[in-house]
Formats: structure tokens, C-alpha cells, sequence
């Protein structure tokens, strides 16, 4: 009895040592991968993900085996060139040598439905690290507000925050999706903490809060974690 006692406490200390390795490696803002793509089949529409969200075929979201939940990722179809960023809230796919499972509208911007699987490489744009921690001290902040057109801008009032990013490559094809879906005007705050510039992306110009809490309802269908800001 002592040595199979002695057996499975190394099989558990291993299995911590991964698990906290993944960890490591999921908070890497240098964190890529390449293997292949799968999407959620329609029997999944409707139900609930691992952080407890419910799936929906349009939101731009992604199962990934160790990625935190709220990492956001650029995905790349290496064969036509074609990229998505979605946002993971799910685990998967549990099927040997797939790295990640897409939203079925993910898989359509890529180009990959007909087929149902791409060969894709996997990128970590921002991670949990870049969310709003309610311990962030205001003063380290350096906020500039861009519009779409990229002129220098002064907002006032409230909108509504859809993300914050580490790498910029996305934020304005990002800003000007959001602008032509909400008709409303985009910003991009550019924020310095601890050295490292993030690029949030706020929708609006609101003088009230309940203008601004009504578009972050309908924005909250695709991105749940948006939240209502005030311009600094």
C-alpha cells in the first residue's frame, strides 16, 4: 500500500508541475501555436461553456485546453491568410493533435466551414493580466484618445469599453467593425502601465449613463465582458 501511496503523490506532484508550466506559458505575451482549427457543431448552440457562459454561434468566442478564460487571441488560417480574434471562454477540444475549437462564426471568417478543420496558428494578444484590476493605481495610467480616423481626440462623458489589447495589429480593423455595427463613434485609449502600452476600445459618446448602460446591453450579446466607462 505504501508504494502505490508513493506512486500516485509523484503522479499528482507531475501533474501539478504541468498544469503550472501551462499556466506560465498562457500569461506569455509571446505565446504561439500552430496545429488545427475546429468549430462548434449546431448542437452546442445554446448551451453552457466552462466559464459558464452561454455558447452562441455569432459571438467571436473559442475553446482552448489551458488558456485563461478571458485571453483574447488572433487565429490564423495559414492557408489562406485569413485572420479572426476571439475571445476564450471554453474548453476543447478534446480531440488529439487540435489546438483550438471556434465559434462557428469564427471558423466563416477563416473560410474553413466547407472543409471543418484549417491548419491555423494561435496567437495571445492579451491576456488576463491586461483586464481592469480594481487595484490599478489611476496615477500610472498615460491615456490618449484616438478617433477612427486616427486624429487626436478629447472625449467627454461615458462609452462603452469592448477590450483592451497588448498588440495593436487588430484593434483597428476591431474599431471599425464595431463603428459600422453600432453607428456609433470609436475610440481607442492608449494606456501605459508597468512599461507596456494596452489599446482599449470604447464604443460611443454618451452624456448620461443610461445612454451608455443601453449600448452596452446590445454590445454585451457578442462581447460579455464589455463595461461602461467615463472618459478621463
Amino acid at each position: 500500500m505504501k508504494k502505490i501511496t508513493l506512486k500516485w503523490t509523484k503522479g499528482s506532484l507531475l501533474l501539478s508541475l504541468v498544469m503550472f508550466a501551462w499556466g506560465l506559458q498562457a500569461q506569455d505575451k509571446n505565446y504561439t501555436e500552430t496545429g488545427l482549427a475546429s468549430f462548434y457543431a449546431d448542437k452546442f448552440e445554446g448551451r453552457k461553456t466552462a466559464n459558464g457562459e452561454i455558447y452562441y454561434h455569432i459571438r467571436k468566442t473559442a475553446a482552448h485546453p489551458h488558456l485563461p478564460f478571458g485571453s483574447v487571441v488572433k487565429v490564423i488560417n495559414l492557408e489562406n491568410k485569413k485572420f479572426v480574434v476571439v475571445r476564450i471562454n471554453d474548453r476543447g477540444p478534446f480531440v488529439p493533435n487540435r489546438i483550438i475549437d471556434l465559434s462557428k462564426s469564427a471558423a466563416l471568417e477563416l473560410g474553413f466551414v466547407e472543409k471543418g478543420l484549417a491548419k491555423v496558428s494561435v496567437e495571445l494578444i492579451a491576456s488576463t493580466d491586461d483586464l481592469p484590476d480594481g487595484n490599478e493605481q489611476q496615477a500610472e495610467e498615460k491615456p490618449e484618445y484616438y478617433s477612427l480616423d486616427v486624429k487626436k481626440a478629447s472625449p467627454k462623458g461615458k462609452g462603452v469599453q469592448v477590450g483592451s489589447f497588448s498588440a495593436k495589429d487588430n484593434v483597428f480593423q476591431l474599431a471599425e467593425r464595431l463603428k459600422k455595427i453600432y453607428n456609433n463613434p470609436v475610440y481607442i485609449q492608449v494606456v501605459e502601465r508597468k512599461q507596456q502600452k494596452f489599446y482599449r476600445v470604447i464604443v460611443g459618446r454618451f452624456s448620461s449613463e443610461n445612454e451608455a448602460e443601453s449600448l452596452k446591453n446590445k454590445i454585451a450579446e457578442e462581447f460579455t465582458d464589455c463595461f461602461v466607462v467615463t472618459f478621463k
